[in-house]
């Protein structure tokens, strides 16, 4: 790395996606908050596959900038891959993840980066949901949906944060580039969380206001990329990997509770009614099934964390050899 790429002190990365309507808009407000820094800084911003005319508008509305570069490819790959590419071309000490449109307010990013600096952490969250925080003008079910997820992916890993979904957030460069990602959607955020945790990173937040602009009779409006259903399956899926006694246990221990209940309800008929229960061979099945049922949940839950291990080690190691120095003489 050359002394003029080591003297950027700020990256700031942007994916978009058919946002022809707003992108020079986006652009322009983008510019703002940065030429505010007096700092060095450079603005990437990644069109993942539009199928619009976002791509132009991007280029027109950047001009000749040498501090704004635009990355673009096709087909649309998913805010994941969009964000991986924006780290392996970022060079900053710093790095700052963002909404094109600056849903949190034209401020985040200079907050993001003074966090950065005051608590010396590796990755700093603007939340919506710590003390001074809030959702304004967000759809009641997406409202919903964010909320209750973040509470049960807080379930799933040791950082005690209440934002685990959200793209805004800040980074320490040299951490962000050293981590093997392999998500290509919005799972990536949580697979972020997930890999710093194991490496010790420092993980801290910072109260920010989500605030959506009202719709207004005859403006532009963008095409909505939400799919609820996909969102909801993949963020469970990664709570379950995550801390297999999320389901397994939950499941061992509801089997084991109701086989138990139905053991006592027949030693009870048996013992105390002095009733004949070898007719019930239904009951009989069902408790002992659960019993059983129980007992495996549990073994798959103990197995499930020696396989997490596992993959631990693997990612320390991937991670290790990511921050070894290139042999300039060795083979690509």
């Amino acid at each position: 790395m050359n002394q003029e790429n080591e003297s950027i002190e700020l990256t700031v990365i942007a994916p978009v996606y058919n946002e022809e309507l707003i992108v020079a808009d986006s652009v322009r407000r983008l510019r703002e908050a940065l030429e505010d820094l007096p700092i060095r800084w450079e603005l990437i911003l990644v069109d993942d596959g539009s199928t619009d005319q976002t791509g132009i508008r991007l280029r027109e509305a950047t001009g000749d900038d040498p501090r704004i570069r635009v990355i673009s490819y096709r087909p649309n790959r998913g805010r994941g891959y969009a964000l991986r590419r924006g780290f392996d071309s970022s060079r900053g000490r710093y790095v700052v993840t963002t909404e094109a449109d600056l849903n949190y307010g034209q401020d985040i990013i200079e907050r993001l980066y003074n966090a950065l600096l005051e608590s010396e952490a590796d990755l700093v969250i603007a939340s919506p949901y710590r003390p001074g925080g809030r959702l304004e003008n967000v759809p009641w079910r997406r409202a919903l949906l964010s909320r209750l997820g973040n509470r049960l992916l807080r379930l799933a890993v040791p950082a005690r944060i209440t934002t685990l979904s959200g793209m805004v957030r800040g980074y320490r460069g040299s951490l962000i580039r050293s981590l093997p990602l392999r998500e290509d959607g919005k799972e990536i955020h949580l697979e972020i969380v997930s890999k710093s945790c194991i490496l010790g990173s420092r993980i801290t937040e910072i109260p920010a206001v989500l605030r959506w602009k009202p719709k207004q009779k005859g403006a532009p409006q963008r095409k909505s990329k939400f799919r609820a259903g996909r969102l909801i399956a993949s963020h469970l899926l990664f709570g379950f990997f995550e801390a297999p006694i999320l389901l397994f246990g939950s499941l061992g221990l509801v089997s084991l509770a109701l086989g138990t209940a139905l053991g006592c309800y027949l030693s009870f008929l048996y013992f105390v009614r002095d009733q004949v229960i070898g007719d019930r061979v239904v009951l009989i099945l069902t408790t002992i099934f659960l019993i059983l049922a129980g007992f495996a949940m549990f073994l798959f839950c103990f197995v499930s964390y020696q396989i997490k291990e596992i993959k631990k080690d693997l990612f320390i190691l991937q991670h290790t050899l990511r921050q070894r120095p290139r042999d300039p003489d060795a083979n690509p």
